[in-house]
């Protein structure tokens, strides 16, 4: 299952804020058992997160929002998604109720700024926010799925774990290992990188992250990962290409 992550945010294109929902929702669909594919960073227009949904659907089979949500003018992700697709806005009777309580408890008027965040896409899920107020929203559209979250990484995060067990990919699971290696060179374990990858007949992926230490001496980050069928053969598979690196290059290991 391939999935790709829709960032919206003027604020994340020009550098003022850190994507940081993009690493955490990586790795959340990742575990998950889904291909994250692709990644894509939309300013808050209706035509950029239109473009940035329809290409998303093109190549990916579960895509996630991030941001847009809430009560100001440029929270158009709802809106924005629901013209692309042609499917019309209405009050969603969960959210309305959740929302309509929230403000009523905090003694504020549920004003049409704050009742926008109750018009969902016409047969959309709402998802209530635990922490904030915006509801987070799943939706269906031509086999596919589409989960909308806020983009208050707080919220983002909460809204996450609520829909995580209905997300995850039947029969598919993650697991991963990293090694440390001390005093090598990147390119002197590209054989073994190659021959390993070509062992695990297309289930493992090993990607090698250099750097140096506080003495300037060479580190290189080995991480092996797999997906797999179960758990056990994840773990199997990584295990297997782990003991031969730790084998082969165990002089550099510990030092």
């Amino acid at each position: 299952m391939k999935a790709t992550i829709l960032t919206i945010g003027n604020e994340i294109l020009k550098g003022r804020t850190v994507n940081t929902n993009l690493a955490h929702i990586g790795r959340v669909l990742t575990y998950a058992g889904y291909e994250v594919f692709r990644a894509l960073v939309v300013k808050d227009t209706l035509d950029d997160i239109s473009w940035g949904i329809k290409s998303a659907l093109s190549f990916s089979d579960f895509i996630v929002t991030s941001g847009g949500l809430g009560p100001t003018f440029d929270d158009m992700t709802v809106e924005s998604i629901s013209k692309a697709l042609g499917i019309e806005l209405e009050i969603n009777g969960k959210a309305f109720a959740e929302l309509e309580t929230r403000y009523k408890e905090r003694r504020l008027d549920f004003t049409e700024a704050r009742m926008k965040m109750a018009r969902l896409p016409k047969g959309a899920d709402a998802i209530i926010n635990p922490v904030g107020s915006a509801p987070g929203v799943m939706l269906r559209y031509e086999g596919k799925t589409i989960l909308m979250l806020p983009g208050v990484p707080e919220e983002m995060k909460a809204l996450l774990d609520i829909v995580l067990d209905k997300i995850k990919v039947p029969g598919r699971s993650y697991y991963e290992e990293t090694a440390t290696l001390q005093g090598i060179m990147e390119s002197s374990l590209a054989p073994l990188i190659i021959r390993e990858m070509k062992a695990g007949n297309g289930k493992i992926y090993i990607k090698s992250h250099p750097g140096l230490s506080e003495t300037n001496e060479r580190i290189l980050e080995v991480e092996i990962s797999s997906s797999d069928s179960t758990d056990m053969l994840a773990k199997e598979n990584v295990k297997r290409a782990m003991e031969n690196i730790r084998r082969d290059y165990r002089s550099y290991i510990g030092k």
